[in-house]
C-alpha cells in the first residue's frame, strides 16, 4: 500500500506559498479545523473553503453533546423515554452515523461502542475527576450498543434503558472530513487536505508529490513534534492518542478520554494509533477500536480489512505496523 518516508493529532506539513493555494483555519467541534486546497479560480476557491467550514459548524451544531439544541442532545433526552411502539424520529444523516457506529461495534465485539458515554460523560479531564463508585455501579451496565434500536427505513430510534447516553466523538470528525471532501469535489477541487483535529482527508496529490502528513510524537512537550511522516494521496488518516485529553490520578495512572466500554476506564499499553483508509468515516472509529482491543488483536483486525493500514505506538515506545506498511 503506502510506504513510510520517515521516522502521533495529525500535523500537515507546510504548504508552499504560491498562487492557487487557498485555505483557512478555524476552531470548530472543540478542535482545530483546517482546509487547504488548490484552485486557480480565487473566488470559487474562497467559496469552497467557506462552504466546508459552514458544514463543519453545521455538524457541530447538530451532533455536539454539549449543545442543548443539538439533535444528539434531543436523542439523549428523548430516546431513553421512547419505545418500539413510539420510537423517536431522527434525521437520515444521524441514522447513517449510528449505523456506521453499530457496524464497528459488531465488528469489534463491542470494543467500539458509542454508549460508552453513559458512564464516561462523568469524567472531567480539566478538573481531574472520575465518575464516583456509585456511578460506576449504576452506569457501567448501561454501556451496551445493543441497547440502541435503530430503524434505518423509518429513520427512528429508541433506547432500551433510561440511563443510556450516546456520544459521537469517536466517529463524527471522520464523517465531517469526508463531507468536506464531497463539498470540495462539487467545486471542482482535485488537490486538497481537510483536517479536524486527529482526522484528515487528502484529495489527490501536490502536483506529482504526495501530501506529507505527520503523526505527532505522543510524549514530546512540543505539540508539533513529529514521530512519523506519511506520504499520502487520495485517502483518509485518523490518529487517536492518550495525550489529547487526560489527567494523572492519585495513583500515578494516566486517565484519558478513550474509554474501554467493558471497564469504563482508560485502556493502557498504547500511546497512539493511526489508521489509513479510503474514508474518515471508517478510519476514525477504527483508531479507537484498535486502542481498546490492544496492539495484537487490533492489528489483526486491520490486517483482515482490505484497504486499511495502521501504525501503533506502544507505551514502551515501540512502533508497530500493519502488514500493508513497510517500516522505514
Amino acid at each position: 500500500m503506502k510506504k513510510l518516508l520517515g521516522t502521533a493529532a495529525l500535523l500537515l506539513m507546510s504548504l508552499p506559498a504560491v498562487a492557487g493555494w487557498h485555505g483557512d483555519t478555524q476552531n470548530i467541534m472543540g478542535t482545530v479545523v483546517n482546509v487547504s486546497l488548490w484552485l486557480d479560480d480565487d473566488i470559487k476557491a474562497e467559496e469552497a473553503v467557506a462552504a466546508v467550514m459552514a458544514d463543519m459548524r453545521r455538524i457541530d451544531e447538530q451532533y455536539s453533546p454539549f449543545k442543548p439544541t443539538s439533535e444528539l442532545s434531543r436523542v439523549n433526552d428523548l430516546a431513553p423515554k421512547a419505545s418500539a411502539a413510539h420510537p423517536l424520529p431522527i434525521s437520515a444523516e444521524l441514522v447513517s452515523i449510528i449505523q456506521k457506529a453499530d457496524h464497528y461495534s459488531r465488528l469489534s465485539n463491542g470494543a467500539f461502542d458509542i454508549t460508552f458515554a453513559s458512564l464516561a460523560r462523568y469524567y472531567d479531564y480539566r478538573k481531574g475527576l472520575k465518575p464516583t463508585d456509585a456511578q460506576f455501579k449504576e452506569l457501567l451496565p448501561q454501556i451496551n450498543y445493543t441497547f440502541i434500536h435503530l430503524d434505518a427505513k423509518a429513520n427512528t430510534v429508541y433506547f432500551d434503558h433510561p440511563k443510556v447516553y450516546i456520544d459521537l466523538g469517536g466517529i463524527a470528525k471522520g464523517f465531517a472530513v469526508d463531507r468536506g471532501a464531497e463539498i470540495l469535489q462539487k467545486y471542482g477541487v482535485v488537490h486538497a487536505n481537510i483536517s479536524a483535529g486527529g482526522d484528515s482527508r487528502v484529495m489527490g496529490d501536490k502536483f506529482g508529490k504526495p501530501w506529507l502528513v505527520g503523526i505527532r510524537n505522543p510524549r514530546a512537550q512540543d505539540k508539533n513534534a513529529v514521530a512519523i511522516t506519511l506520504p499520502l494521496e487520495n485517502c483518509a488518516i485518523s490518529t487517536s492518542g492518550d495525550y489529547e485529553r487526560f489527567f494523572i490520578d492519585k495513583d500515578g495512572q494516566r486517565v484519558h478520554h478513550i474509554v474501554n466500554p467493558r471497564t469504563g476506564k482508560s485502556p493502557h499499553g498504547i500511546m497512539s494509533v493511526s489508521v489509513i483508509g479510503p474514508q474518515g468515516f471508517d478510519t476514525d472509529p477504527l483508531t479507537k477500536t484498535i486502542f481498546i482491543m490492544g496492539p495484537e488483536k487490533g492489528l489483526a483486525l486491520i490486517n483482515s480489512l482490505p484497504g486499511f493500514d495502521a501504525v501503533v505506538i506502544t507505551e514502551a515506545g515501540n512502533v508497530l505496523y500493519s502488514q500493508g506498511l513497510t517500516p522505514p
